[in-house]
């Protein structure tokens, strides 16, 4: 399942010095207290033309997918005022950055890697596969990823492809880069809006809300009625209950 967005084409250069740490002549605004675009900027620098942020969304979450945003870092434009790591920001402030977003940056998808998926091949290759949608879902393909956290769990075993783009970890990258932050937003309001619509077809379970997160009610519900359709069957919390 993929949420796709508009895009504009880009190349990518050869090769990169990851040591190197210089940034474009073009200028950003750099707030004191969130996510700048210096990242971004030395990529720039480098000769990719298409920098993209990516974030996940829902991996400790009991019910629904995980979900991958990416956001194509724009040539030109200041990001929208107040644009932080998802989780700092009230669901009415994501919501109202989301369109503001979605109209600054290059290009924009959402990719997700539904519940079976996620017991099946487990969270890292679920993640892969998620990203893996999200990125095809951007009508050309970066040329380099700053991936939030210090894992990269999109590479993937075995070699690298002369055409993936270069992957560069940020530890804290939602609060350090502007299109990681961005990316955190267009994902968890793309999974939010999805599991508010489930909430009427599962009554009781409170997904309008806790969005399939752990949650008082959330747990009343499994203790009384089991696992439904969206669950992930092989996370530990499902070994106590007596329904399943």
């Amino acid at each position: 399942m993929v949420d796709h967005a508009r895009a504009t084409p880009a190349t990518a250069p050869e090769s990169i010095d990851e040591e190197e740490d210089t940034v474009s002549p073009r200028r950003i605004s750099t707030r004191a207290h969130g996510p700048d675009a210096a990242h971004e900027l030395s990529l720039l620098s480098l000769g990719f033309e298409r920098v993209t942020g990516l974030d996940e969304v829902g991996r400790g979450a009991w019910a629904g997918p995980v979900s991958v945003g990416v956001v194509v870092f724009p040539p030109e434009g200041d990001p929208p005022e107040g644009v932080r790591d998802s989780k700092e920001l009230s669901e009415d402030r994501r919501e109202a950055l989301f369109p503001l977003i979605t109209t600054w940056c290059a290009d924009w998808s959402v990719g997700h890697a539904d519940p079976g998926e996620c017991d099946r091949l487990g969270m890292t290759a679920a993640l892969r596969l998620a990203s893996e949608r999200a990125l095809s879902g951007l009508r050309s393909s970066p040329g380099a990823v700053l991936l939030d956290g210090g894992f990269d769990y999109l590479s993937g075993p075995g070699p690298r492809s002369a055409t993936a783009p270069h992957i560069q970890t940020v530890v804290r990258g939602d609060s350090a880069c502007v299109s990681i932050a961005a990316a955190s937003i267009v994902a968890k309001v793309t999974r939010d809006r999805y599991m508010r619509s489930l909430a009427p077809s599962f009554p009781g379970f409170d997904f309008d809300r806790n969005k399939g997160y752990p949650s008082p009610v959330h747990r009343r519900a499994l203790a009384g009625a089991g696992l439904t359709s969206i669950h992930r069957r092989s996370w530990s919390y499902v070994d106590d209950l007596a329904f399943r």
